[in-house]
């Protein structure tokens, strides 16, 4: 793709590295922004970059945050010993949509994936684990999708609280398996919450 100026193609270049986003889509969009009011571009600009500057992780569970606890865990209406384990913030927000749950959450930033490099302590688990020790926690939700990574991270946490004997659960599997958690709709998901399951049931049906 040819460019008559090298600031619109750096600029295209740039937006090219968006998940999802190729050179066309790319410059379909800087072009719409070239139309747009300074003022519009500049705001999209600047809530970027106070965005990537100023955000900051939930020191109980590491969600997005603004401040060091975020609303989830402030919330003094919501069952704090009652933990939900998901992989990142796109999880919490599609099971915050469906109104279902009233606990806190516990993101660990990822799967245990060894094809991709990815192993526990790459992930927030210690943390989760001595949550569990301290005694925080009464019931713990494993919320991942239902894959085969999804799976393997649920057994290795499994495995590490299970001598502290607490409550362990699966979201029922109306989630379809290989299906990423932020893809199911807000019904079927809510139902998978409210029915969920013993863990160690899953581990006989799978």
């Amino acid at each position: 793709m040819e460019f008559s100026s090298k600031l619109l193609k750096n600029a295209v270049d740039e937006m090219s590295q968006l998940p999802g986003i190729g050179k066309r889509t790319a410059l379909r969009l800087v072009l719409h922004l070239l139309k747009q009011p300074l003022e519009q571009t500049q705001r999209l600009s600047q809530s970027l970059q106070q965005m990537r500057e100023e955000i900051i992780f939930c020191k109980n569970c590491h969600n997005i945050s603004d401040v060091v606890l975020c609303e989830i865990c402030a919330n003094h209406n919501r069952n704090s010993r009652m933990v939900c384990v998901v992989e990142d913030i796109r999880d919490v927000l599609a099971i915050e949509n469906t109104s279902q749950y009233k606990g806190h959450y516990h993101v660990l930033g990822g799967k245990i994936s060894p094809m991709d490099g990815v192993g526990p302590a790459a992930l927030n688990i210690t943390s989760l684990v001595k949550k569990v020790k301290e005694g925080a926690v009464d019931e713990l939700i494993f919320a991942l999708s239902s894959t085969m990574e999804g799976d393997t991270t649920n057994f290795f946490i499994f495995k590490q609280i299970e001598p502290y004997h607490i409550t362990t659960t699966t979201i029922a599997r109306g989630i379809s398996v290989g299906d990423e958690l932020e893809y199911a709709d807000e019904i079927t998901l809510g139902r998978s919450i409210i029915n969920r399951i013993p863990f160690e049931a899953s581990l006989k049906s799978s």
